[in-house]
Formats: structure tokens, sequence, C-alpha cells
């Protein structure tokens, strides 16, 4: 068990993070390119890893891995990715704990994913919205991941500095976005890619820490 720093406040990001929908979105994705005749490799879907459903439009089109148009992709994506979580969501392990424990500690907690509103919004009252005093989903800062700004927003939104925060994600594209803030990085990876580094503890489960 890993004891870290208690942080003025604990910044975590969902997908694959909190709840176990990274492989669900990776899936998703796969079985649009099998409709569109294409088969993905792991690797082939590692660009898509903590994307946006807009960037994942735009890298379908714009690699013309589909003949449908940008809009109509997303909507595609959305609909099959809302549909996932909404029929099984399941917590990671230690991600209530380690919520618990920041709240037992008064650490203020806020949520900063790269999805859609109305996909937050089931995985926070599955997991419990007393859980969270804050919460940023895609679209709700001037840019998303890996851009620093939801991270940057989150921490307005507790009057803390980003140096003084814990950020929690698991993939590349989000522990970019939360080192480019500022804060220091709790990573459990989903995927290869997080370089660890003075700011950065990579962890295996977020069983294995706790403040």
């Amino acid at each position: 068990m890993i004891t870290l720093p208690r942080p003025a406040a604990l910044l975590s990001d969902m997908d694959g993070t909190l709840v176990d929908t990274e492989h669900a979105w990776l899936d998703v994705v796969r079985e649009f390119l099998a409709a569109e005749g294409r088969l993905a490799s792991a690797a082939d879907l590692a660009p898509f890893a903590g994307a946006t459903i807009a960037a994942a439009a735009d890298l379908l089109v714009r690699g013309q891995l589909t003949g449908r148009p940008r809009e109509e992709t997303a909507r595609v994506l959305d609909k099959a990715f809302t549909e996932a979580v909404a029929a099984d969501l399941t917590v990671q392990p230690g991600a209530l704990e380690l919520l618990d424990r920041a709240r037992e500690l008064g650490v203020p907690t806020a949520l900063v994913t790269s999805s859609e509103r109305h996909v937050a919004d089931l995985v926070l009252d599955a997991l419990g919205r007393h859980r969270f005093d804050v919460s940023f989903a895609e679209g709700e800062s001037a840019r998303g991941k890996p851009h620093p700004d939801p991270y940057l927003n989150a921490a307005a939104a507790l009057g803390v500095s980003p140096a003084d925060c814990l950020a929690i994600e698991d993939t590349p594209t989000g522990a970019t976005a939360a080192l480019t803030a500022g804060c220091a990085l709790l990573a459990v990876p989903s995927l290869p890619g997080i370089t660890p580094g003075p700011r950065t503890t990579i962890v295996a489960s977020l069983r294995d820490v706790t403040f």
C-alpha cells in the first residue's frame, strides 16, 4: 500500500479510472469499424483511448475509416456508448474507498471526464453524487483533454491551486492533461504510454494507494 501526501483536492477522470467503461468505449469503436468492414487491432484502437466522441468521429472520418459524415458518426458512437454504460457499469476496485477517504479527510473532489454530460450523469448516479463537489464533462471547458483546461477549471471551481491537486488518470491523453495543468498524477494505466516521473505515481489498482 502506497500512502500519498494529502492533496488540496482530488480530481479524477471517469472512464477506465473510476468505472470500467474504457474497454466498453473501445469495444464500441471496434464494433463500429467492424460494421464498416474493418477489423481493428489493439494498435488501431489505441488513438481512441481517452478520446471524446467528437475527436473519435474526426479520427474515423479523416482516416477514411467510415463513409458516414462526421455528425452521423458521432451520433452512432454516442448512442452505442451510452447504451453500453447504462447496461453494464462496473466500479473499479478501490475507487469508492479512495473517494470516501477523501471525504473523510475533508478533501474536495471533482469528476473530470471526456464523456458527454449525459454519460457522466449516469456514472455520478451510480457512484453517488455526494462523493463529488463538482464535475466537468466534455464541452464544458474551452478545450478538452489532452489540453489542461478541464483540470484547470476543476481546480478553480474548488478554489485550490492545480499544483496542490492530485489527478487520477488511466490513459496517456488524460495524463498529459493533468500534468500540463500542473497537478500531481496518480496513474492506473488501462493501456501503455504513461511515463514515470517526479510528479507521477503509477499503480496497478486504486486498492494499492491511500492518503
